[in-house]
């Protein structure tokens, strides 16, 4: 059993001992911990006295969601919270109801791509962004001090039901400037969708019928009971990408549970790459705005490249969302985003958005009139490796990072990089080793010209850990 503190949230398997898992007494702990947290930030704007915080409060279909769900209400009512349940929702849309509702904060009960037995709380400020680094350590410190102050009676939260705010994403999305709904419609496209039985089988279908898409729903219903490991990795997508074969489809489209990652099928039944959803998404952007981009250090290269054919100047930043907003907006980026199939759109909000995503890949496609298969083909051709190593309680994982700057520090063609584990960067390819922010593993990403060299390079990294242990 796993309990997992950090800059992702508080994420855990359900069930077990408390203060080893996701259970109801360390949900109301990290829930108070953080509504402490936000009753602070209110207090220093100047609140009023008595002027009761507001937190939005969304869910994926997880079979645990409800527990979570009740028990997050719960303590923050009892915190004197007042608090907007918007139901079954996207974690991009509970980002935007933030926003849109004035709240002074929000949380997302989801574990993203964990497999089912997994939940998590993902926190948000009142710009609806994840908490910064510094933050996130604020309210790790509140709930090992434990010095909770609840309500009293009179002033417990109160409870608001609002299931408008999907409606609300959907016409975010559709108003912005770069999709092309004219040419969407015109293309008469056909999709299938693999939502993976949970918020993206309530959502997409809407979103379709409003840009006039045609489309069929695989694993739609919101159960929780993932047909699949809910990853979108092409090892776990082999039932949509036959159907896609034999199908007559244009395009297949495939979410994570929370829909804030997305990976494209050609029409061929090819993964069109998980790494190039992002990239495909940035040159279109590009093609009509001027501007920077920023991904994290294990996407691809081929972001960089697209980036500097448009002129503009490519970032890498650290892994996890808010490194990458965050320097986007240092950087003044115009798109960005993670290489796992997150597309950041800040003329949207700061937050990782496949709705957006789709619609504006849709939109490239329908402007350019081709396939998806020969969208890809005008992409620099890159091939990544990603790989990873089960973390065991004797694992020291500074040790290993230490012994791999060491392997390479006299290699001249090498350039370290260690703000978020250790990446190596070769002239013409690179390796990226970092402890997990989701799970209890080392992911070991590695790209190059091709699928065997990439694999070469991540295979020597991982012997380093082995040979540790």
């Amino acid at each position: 059993m796993t309990l997992i503190k950090s800059i992702s949230g508080i994420r855990g398997t359900i069930g077990g001992k408390t203060g080893d898992t996701l259970n109801p007494l360390d949900i109301v702990k990290f829930t108070t911990a953080y509504a402490t947290f936000i009753g602070s930030k209110k207090h220093e704007k100047g609140a009023a006295d008595g002027e009761k915080p507001l937190i939005v409060v969304g869910r994926d279909g997880r079979i645990s969601g409800l527990m979570v769900r009740n028990v997050v209400m719960g303590t923050l009512m009892g915190m004197g919270y007042d608090v907007i349940d918007i139901g079954y929702a996207t974690t991009p849309t509970t980002e935007l109801a933030v926003k849109m509702a004035g709240a002074d904060g929000g949380i997302i009960i989801t574990a993203s791509h964990n497999p089912r037995q997994w939940n998590a709380l993902k926190l948000l400020n009142s710009e609806g962004e994840f908490l910064t680094a510094a933050d996130g350590a604020e309210v790790l410190r509140i709930a090992e001090a434990e010095d909770f102050n609840y309500a009293e009676v009179d002033q417990l939260g109160q409870l608001t039901i609002d299931d408008t705010y999907n409606q609300r994403h959907i016409d975010a999305v559709l108003a912005l400037k770069l999709v092309d709904r004219e040419a969407i419609k015109a293309r008469k496209f056909r999709v299938c969708v693999d939502t993976i039985n949970s918020v993206g089988g309530i959502i997409l279908p809407e979103l379709f019928k409003q840009l006039g898409v045609d489309y069929e729903i695989l694993n739609g219903a919101c159960t929780g009971d993932f047909a699949h490991n809910p990853e979108p990795l092409e090892k776990n997508l082999l039932g949509i990408m036959d159907k896609m074969k034999h199908g007559g489809f244009d395009l297949g489209i495939v979410v994570d549970p929370d829909v804030d990652r997305l990976a494209f099928i050609c029409e061929n039944g090819v993964m069109f790459g998980e790494e190039y959803t992002l990239v495909s998404v940035a040159d279109y952007v590009l093609s009509h705005t001027v501007g920077n981009t920023v991904s994290n250090l294990s996407s691809t290269r081929a972001l960089r490249d697209v980036t500097e054919k448009h002129g503009g100047v490519y970032t890498a930043a650290a892994v996890g969302e808010v490194n990458v907003t965050t320097k986007m907006k240092e950087v003044g980026a115009v798109i960005g985003g993670e290489g796992n199939g997150g597309v950041i759109y800040p003329e949207s909000h700061y937050g990782r958005d496949a709705l957006v995503g789709i619609a504006l890949f849709l939109s490239s496609l329908a402007q350019k009139g081709c396939k998806a298969s020969e969208l890809r083909k005008t992409f620099p051709d890159y091939q990544i490796a990603k790989n990873r190593i089960d973390l065991t309680p004797e694992t020291d994982v500074d040790a290993i990072l230490v012994k791999v700057k060491e392997l390479f520090a006299q290699d001249s063609r090498a350039k370290v990089n260690d703000i978020d584990g250790v990446k190596i960067d070769f002239p013409d390819k690179w390796v990226h080793l970092r402890k997990s922010n989701t799970e209890p593993i080392v992911r070991v990403y590695s790209e190059a010209q091709t699928m065997t060299e990439a694999d070469e390079l991540g295979k020597k990294l991982m012997q380093v850990v082995y040979d540790m242990r």
